[in-house]
């Protein structure tokens, strides 16, 4: 199946691509992917080769992608902030057939992707549609099935995990895995035509690049503002309807007026990334925001449960199972997933190694709990947990009951070896005043949520997180190492 070319069947000349200084529609994405999946074979690329891309969220990028998809290869976006030596070791385990960057990363053997620009056809378009662009509302996409399995087992991305618990793995998706995701996801929050979705997740994230799907199944736009643009920013650039954020992003808009009454009007704002702080959830559903929550991962091709509608107030669960997805709970608590959507398996010395037990499941090392009517609840991971005093202890948990302490913006808990308990918790806090809440108020508020044993024994304040490499993720491991230092050091 082309669904490019099925987009602008159906679409057309309704907005796909919404941009600060112009718009693509769905017929001009189409011409755009076709002449770049041409240069491509013209330099001996193949169907089914692997193509590794280094760049930041740009209109290219978008056009790069779907040209690719169109040409029948395998993309392999990476991140773009990743230092040069990550870079140079992710791309020689790929062994792409050709590396595209931006211009600004320096690879060996790379080119740039305006080479693969057609300047006559590709940059007319991305530059000449500052004319208005008719919405084609009256078109209704009826979700078809490709024409045969074939077709929906072909690779077409390779996405890399966050690597939050040791090194990034190389996710390979079908086009299938895509489809299905993006079916499921848009029957529980509709996206489709005269709708906008800003694509603010990065492309190399398995959060960015399902929207692609989304908006080519459902005729819905995405936005993309100026790689400096703040998110506030681009909130007044365009007619968004739809958001995806993490609870920082939020904080920042919901501290801004403007912001706010933008959010007020949306659909939909789909938070995911960490565990959002009590007040953070309080005050967006105080002032009417759309407030969704979800729980995936790359390799279910992004979301596996999400709520079924705005949220009321503060919850633990993340939804319920969407379509076309599978979850069942292991004998040790842990989350176990399949379904379309799951992934063909991780990519290593050029094979794809399906990561499945005998009966198609996969183990996600997340702990959690599911109800009868499919609502998702995540305790913590599994590689996370340890055990005091004989109870496994879940750090997630602690982490959230922090967060529902007001004052408290995030929090990270990691172990540390005690002679009688075996291991106790202790915390890291980022707070919105230094020293408040005060460390005895903060003890006080823990016992009586989650008693003694799982109260931390010392509190950290932390002014800005160490992060994982070209990553906004807390670099767990770090602050394990730290919390072993001596606390005057």
């Amino acid at each position: 199946m082309d669904i490019i070319a099925r987009a602008a069947k159906l679409f057309g000349n309704a907005p796909a691509l919404r941009m600060v200084d112009g718009t693509l529609s769905f017929n001009e994405c189409n011409t755009v992917a076709k002449a770049i999946a041409s240069r491509l074979r013209s330099r001996g690329v193949r169907s089914g080769e692997i193509v590794a891309v280094v760049s930041p969220n740009t209109p290219e990028l978008v056009m790069l992608l779907l040209g690719l998809l169109k040409a029948g290869l395998i993309a392999a976006p990476l991140n773009n902030r990743f230092p040069e030596h990550l870079l140079s070791n992710t791309i020689e385990k790929l062994k792409p057939s050709l590396i595209v960057t931006s211009g600004k990363t320096s690879l060996p053997d790379s080119i740039s992707i305006a080479e693969l620009l057609d300047t006559n056809s590709v940059g007319t378009a991305l530059r000449a549609t500052k004319s208005t662009v008719p919405n084609n509302n009256n078109v209704v996409a009826m979700p078809d099935m490709a024409e045969n399995m074939e077709e929906m087992r072909r690779p077409v991305t390779i996405i890399h995990t966050s690597a939050s618990s040791g090194e990034a793995k190389a996710a390979v998706h079908s086009f299938g895995n895509h489809w299905h995701s993006a079916l499921g996801s848009n029957e529980n929050i509709p996206f489709g035509a005269g709708d906008c979705w800003l694509l603010s997740l990065p492309l190399f994230h398995i959060g960015g690049y399902s929207l692609l799907f989304r908006s080519l199944i459902s005729g819905g736009a995405l936005a993309l503002g100026k790689p400096d643009e703040s998110l506030g920013q681009s909130l007044r650039n365009f007619p968004l309807t739809h958001l995806s954020v993490v609870p920082t992003q939020l904080f920042r808009l919901l501290a801004d007026k403007e912001s706010t009454a933008l959010l007020r009007t949306m659909k939909a704002v789909l938070l995911g990334g960490s565990s959002a702080p009590k007040s953070l959830i309080e005050e967006a559903v105080r002032r009417h925001i759309p407030l969704y929550f979800s729980y995936g991962s790359t390799e279910m091709s992004s979301q596996i449960a999400t709520t079924p509608a705005p949220i009321q107030g503060i919850q633990e669960n993340s939804g319920r199972l969407l379509p076309w997805r599978e979850i069942s709970v292991a004998h040790n608590g842990e989350l176990l997933v399949k379904g379309a959507c799951l992934f063909q398996g991780y990519l290593r010395e050029g094979i794809i190694q399906p990561q499945t037990d005998n009966n198609g499941w996969f183990h996600t090392s997340d702990i959690g709990s599911v109800t009868d009517d499919g609502t998702v609840t995540v305790a913590g991971r599994k590689d996370n947990m340890f055990i005091s005093g004989g109870e496994n202890i879940h750090p997630e948990e602690i982490e959230t009951a922090l967060m529902m302490i007001d004052g408290i913006l995030d929090a990270l808990v990691v172990p540390v070896d005690d002679d009688e308990y075996g291991q106790r918790p202790v915390a890291f806090i980022k707070t919105i005043e230094p020293e408040n809440p005060e460390n005895s108020t903060i003890i006080d508020v823990m016992r009586s949520m989650i008693g003694k044993l799982k109260c931390p024994t010392h509190y950290y304040r932390v002014n800005e997180w160490a992060t994982l490499p070209g990553s906004q993720k807390i670099d767990r491991i770090f602050y394990k190492k730290l919390s072993l230092l001596p606390p005057d050091a």
